[in-house]
């Protein structure tokens, strides 16, 4: 464990419908792909980071802070697809995808799902979880819940609140669990995802992670204490300042 040669990819895209530009907003005096980037740094076990864009802008925002960046395709249906074509093309044993849009992230979460993975050999993919504190997460579709195996492997992945309670009247304790965008791969199964068929589900769903399940893909989860707070529309970007605010 640790020995593993571990690259952050950072799949940066320009053209966001709801926040056009969204990797280039400015938090707090610094652009959001910045923000990421620096708390992917503090991870324990990184070696390396990378960003995958598709546009000139952000390639050059990159690498004016200096950081490390990638053109790549303008056509990847998912961010994980970006990740694969860079891993395509660079050396390491381990890639993960970590999501350009939370500039709040916790490099615990990134180093637990590394180590979730690392820890067990015939494991393919890791991601992590965390439980939901706020009953109105639990309704919300935006809100991705995911249910597990009695070995910590994921079921499934749904918008839906998994599991349901059935039977309201009953004292049924029930930890409903959030999934947070944050994914760990062995190489070959990263190379091995754009080639794989998208299943009804993942059309369904639009969750690009039931991709792995529909084609008979373990995924490992471990639960961390972090939850993401992303930057998806304008309204977001004031509340994630008074965060970082508080982070000085």
């Amino acid at each position: 464990m640790g020995s593993a040669n571990v690259v952050v990819v950072i799949p940066a895209r320009y053209g966001s419908t709801r926040l056009p530009g969204k990797p280039l907003v400015a938090l707090a005096g610094k652009p959001m792909i910045q923000r990421v980037y620096e708390r992917v740094k503090l991870a324990r076990q990184v070696d390396r980071v990378i960003v995958a864009t598709d546009d000139e802008r952000i390639r050059k925002a990159v690498e004016d802070f200096g950081g490390e960046a990638r053109m790549t395709r303008t056509d990847h249906r998912t961010g994980t697809e970006r990740v694969a074509e860079v891993a395509a093309h660079e050396a390491g044993e381990v890639f993960v995808n970590v999501q350009g849009d939370e500039p709040l992230l916790d490099p615990v979460a990134v180093d637990t799902a590394v180590s979730s993975l690392l820890e067990e050999p015939g494991a393919a993919i890791a991601t992590v979880v965390t439980p939901i504190k706020a009953p109105a997460d639990i309704m919300d579709p935006n809100v991705v819940k995911t249910v597990l195996d009695f070995d910590g492997n994921a079921l499934y992945f749904s918008r839906a609140p998994i599991p349901w309670v059935r039977d309201t009247s009953s004292k049924i304790q029930v930890r409903h669990l959030k999934h947070l965008g944050l994914y760990v791969f062995q190489r070959e199964a990263l190379l091995e995802y754009p080639t794989l068929p998208q299943g009804e589900l993942e059309r369904i769903e639009q969750l690009e992670q039931l991709r792995w399940l529909e084609n008979g893909w373990k995924i490992r989860v471990a639960e961390v204490e972090h939850d993401a707070v992303s930057v998806d529309v304008p309204e977001d970007v004031a509340r994630v300042e008074k965060l970082l605010q508080k982070q000085v």
